[in-house]
């Protein structure tokens, strides 16, 4: 039985994520309505909705009329969004980093007519399908490193950052336990701590672990790799003066606050960077080899419009993983996991191809 294609999209929450991935499902041939509760002040091609809140019954009523919705709001907003989709059998896509939000959308996706795919941003998301994919490529893998930084071309002060991605979604990140596989158990881990340096073009960089960029690969692995984590790239001595900042000064404990005065603090940039580190260990015919993808992302023009690196990474990864289900790449129903998507055939659609044009 053939994939019905997906012809309307609904995308909730245009901010700067939101629109692009309006902005590239529209120009890949999709009908596409783009709600939120602020008015769209951007010239756009597609049909626009404002005043929505997330959970009335004109929400329903919009989603009541697409094939699919893709939820760039905040993550404390998206369980209401799936459970409707789920209702209404509706495909489901978000960009969540947040682990029980995830779990709440997988155990909708056990009685699903339609695809719950949460999870389908940078990282997680682009960065387990490249892991999965490394993984393949071993007789026996031993371990898997993910690293990724969002981060301003041409950082001031000590933080060394720029707030372009969520302050809700950082500051979960920074503060929720991470789950790890560490020889061979599956465990949880605090944030900010295993820190370690990397370089990436000659650029010196640190890492350190933070919470939800894994998505479900600690269950997918367990038993099968002996060593897997992911860690957030910053520049140097940004995780001590975050750690000052969220538990010496105990920030920790008023969240929303703490994301409001960081933000104030380092407010977004243009010109931004995204690096990418991804490196797997393990056996090929008795011989141990090491297997590693290192990208440095910049701005660049995508869907007629200038795209910040962190901006265009994450909707491109989303909008590609839409293009596979309407091609009948990927199942039409149930829990999709990021690494059972193949890195090929993600590479092979339209916007996934973004991420091999160098």
């Amino acid at each position: 039985m053939s994939t019905p294609p997906i012809e309307r999209v609904a995308v909730l929450g245009l901010g700067k994520v939101g629109l692009l991935a309006a902005r590239l499902l529209h120009a890949g041939g999709f009908e596409v309505v783009g709600i939120d509760q602020r008015e769209v002040r951007s010239a756009v091609d597609f049909r626009t909705v404002s005043g929505v809140d997330v959970g009335s019954e004109e929400l329903r009523e919009h989603l009541a009329g697409v094939d699919a919705v893709l939820s760039c709001l905040p993550y404390a907003l998206n369980i209401g969004v799936a459970e409707m989709a789920h209702g209404l059998g509706v495909h489901y896509f978000d960009l969540t980093e947040d682990v029980p939000t995830t779990e709440r959308i997988r155990t909708l996706a056990e009685s699903s007519t339609s695809l719950m795919a949460p999870q389908c941003g940078l990282a997680p998301g682009f960065v387990g399908i490249v892991a999965a994919n490394q993984a393949a490529s071993f007789d026996r893998c031993r371990s898997i490193r993910m690293r990724v930084g969002a981060l301003p071309q041409h950082p001031t002060g000590l933080l060394g950052y720029a707030f372009n991605w969520s302050p809700e979604g950082v500051v979960n990140e920074y503060l929720n336990d991470c789950e790890v596989i560490e020889g061979g158990q599956r465990k949880w881990v605090s944030p900010m701590e295993w820190h370690e340096i990397v370089y990436v073009a000659g650029t010196r960089l640190e890492a350190f672990t933070t919470s939800g960029g894994l998505g479900t690969m600690c269950e997918t692995y367990h038993g099968v790799v002996e060593n897997l984590d992911y860690k957030t790239m910053r520049y140097p001595g940004h995780m001590q003066q975050m750690n000052f900042f969220f538990h010496e000064l105990l920030m920790r404990d008023q969240r929303e606050l703490a994301g409001q005065i960081l933000t104030n603090a380092k407010p977004p940039v243009d010109e931004d960077v995204v690096y990418v580190h991804v490196a797997s260990e393990g056996e090929i015919d008795g011989q141990m080899r090491r297997v590693e993808y290192v990208r440095s992302f910049l701005p660049r023009d995508v869907a007629g419009v200038r795209a910040t690196a962190i901006a265009w990474t994450t909707a491109s990864s989303v909008v590609a993983v839409i293009e596979m289900v309407n091609a009948g790449r990927l199942p039409a129903s149930g829990f999709l996991k990021q690494e059972d998507i193949p890195f090929d055939a993600f590479l092979a659609t339209p916007t996934g191809s973004y991420f091999g044009d160098r």
